[in-house]
């Protein structure tokens, strides 16, 4: 598929806030307990729940299996389907943006809003607005938005960062919340009642108060979507809370930013997502509200709807035969859940809207590994896979993941900008090829293998218990082998093993 299919030159994206490597921001993140705890506790539980949800449906394998397919030929034929979501929207009563990258879509979103002569909108959760900065474009525009999600609007008014896909909110405790909506609501709207408590219903009775008098005075929505189906131009949103469908039905204009890899081809393709996200997410047999619409309809909902279709680095990705998997993805966050990194080092480590292991894989791609953050990003996991077990789309990111090690280690051809273009290899890694070139040469000459290992053996009691120089990153962290008084083929020789070779 051609890299400038959208119809127009392909930028590269924009620059992202200068946020330390990985192994720095692991490295204070873990020391907070606090933080651990918070993030031990809610993982642990959303995935022993998950399990349960998983279990109970017999042919799990076999819908999983299905979305991959779906994706992976959605993506192939993306070019098409794009076509066909731009006539269907267009033919329901909605108009259609194309978006080359973050500051186009922030562009046109400000200026569709000025269009209205509103300075205020309500949000839907999305990972997209997130991902190029959309709130902060229009704070600079003059336009205030306000998050409606439970988690968002703690995260908002905490003046914080999200830190989980789901629960962008998880690294904050009860208390910790009712602090902030004592502080920091009164400046935004309506006031915490006096003597909020941390229980749960008082917390969420105090969101839901706050909230109330946004839905119904603002008259411009912005909201994502967690698909796209090409077919009739339909857009689908899930949630839990219900405070995305007053933000899809109370505002007269509906703006929608989207991204490309959202797009699924019929109605039931999307049967199968409908199945597997729900309990990959939130451990529910099917989410508590879904809500789609299809252009404008006279007498019900907003009256003008905007499609704002982003590509921000995924035709980039798209032209990676390996990474592009990643495109799949349907934010569940499953693997955040199950993966031992990111229960001890949180979400705010990984530099991106998109946290885990699910981020170490697409941050790089979608931004490229220039900066210390992304170039750092695919070390960011032990590779011990199970993100690839509950993947509900089996998206190999352990696989993604090495792909990514070798590009950022020794450099390469890769797509950027829509242009081939040959990278050189990151800062910090010679060592490491250095090392493999050493190994490359022995492997292929016998004699000098056999020689070294002899040597080793033979001076095993003067090894040190750390590695000098670059390795000290490598053994810092973990215990170097022993090296054993006989080499291995010396041993088959002298045994058994090495007489039943020469009969």
């Amino acid at each position: 598929m051609s890299a400038t299919y959208l119809g127009m030159p392909q930028l590269p994206p924009p620059a992202h806030p200068a946020f330390p490597s990985f192994p720095k921001a692991a490295h204070e993140a873990v020391r907070d307990e606090t933080l651990r705890g918070n993030l031990r506790h809610a993982t642990h539980t959303i995935r022993a729940k998950r399990a349960k949800a998983v279990a109970e449906v017999s042919d799990w394998a076999r819908l999983r299996e299905a979305g991959k397919r779906i994706k992976d030929h959605t993506l192939r034929h993306l070019d098409r389907y794009l076509v066909q979501v731009e006539e269907a929207v267009t033919a329901a009563g909605g108009t259609v943006h194309w978006a080359v990258d973050a500051e186009e879509a922030n562009r046109i979103v400000a200026g569709l809003v000025k269009a209205t002569g509103e300075r205020e909108v309500v949000k839907v959760k999305s990972m997209a607005t997130q991902e190029i900065g959309l709130n902060e474009a229009l704070e600079a525009e003059g336009i205030r938005a306000y998050e409606t999600d439970l988690a968002e609007l703690i995260v908002q008014l905490g003046k914080d960062r999200p830190s989980h896909i789901l629960v962008p909110a998880i690294h904050r405790n009860r208390g910790e919340i009712r602090d902030i909506f004592r502080s920091e609501m009164g400046a935004w709207g309506r006031p915490a009642p006096e003597g909020l408590t941390d229980t749960p219903a008082e917390l969420a009775e105090a969101a839901r108060l706050h909230l109330r008098e946004k839905f119904l005075r603002a008259k411009v929505g912005i909201s994502g979507a967690n698909f796209v189906v090409a077919e009739t131009g339909t857009l689908v949103v899930v949630e839990s809370e219900g405070n995305g469908r007053m933000c899809l039905t109370l505002p007269e204009t509906l703006i929608s930013v989207v991204g490309i890899e959202k797009i699924v081809p019929t109605w039931q393709d999307l049967e199968v997502f409908l199945q597997t996200l729900p309990r990959s997410s939130t451990a529910e047999r099917m989410n508590p509200y879904t809500s789609m619409w299809t252009g404008t309809t006279d007498g019900d909902g907003p009256r003008t709807f905007h499609l704002v279709l982003l590509d921000n680095g995924r035709t980039d990705t798209l032209a990676d035969e390996v990474g592009r998997q990643a495109l799949r993805c349907i934010r569940c966050s499953a693997c955040l859940n199950v993966c031992p990194v990111y229960e001890r080092a949180g979400g705010h480590a990984y530099g991106s809207v998109y946290p885990g292991p699910i981020g170490a894989i697409l941050s790089p791609q979608l931004r490229g590994t220039a900066g210390e953050i992304d170039a750092s990003l695919p070390y960011a996991s032990s590779l011990c896979g199970a993100c690839y077990e509950v993947c509900p789309v089996a998206i190999d990111i352990p696989e993604v993941l090495v792909h990514l090690r070798e590009r950022v280690a020794e450099g390469g051809q890769v797509t950027r900008g829509g242009n081939k273009v040959v990278l050189k290899p990151a800062k910090g890694h010679a060592a490491e090829r250095a090392a493999m070139r050493a190994a490359r040469w022995a492997f292929t000459h016998p004699g000098a293998l056999a020689a070294g290992q002899r040597l080793a053996s033979r001076t095993r009691r003067f090894h040190p218990r750390t590695l000098p120089g670059p390795g000290r990153a490598w053994s810092g962290s973990r215990d170097l082998p022993a090296v054993p008084a006989e080499p291995f083929r010396d041993w088959w020789q002298r045994t058994r093993g090495g007489k039943d070779e020469a009969k």
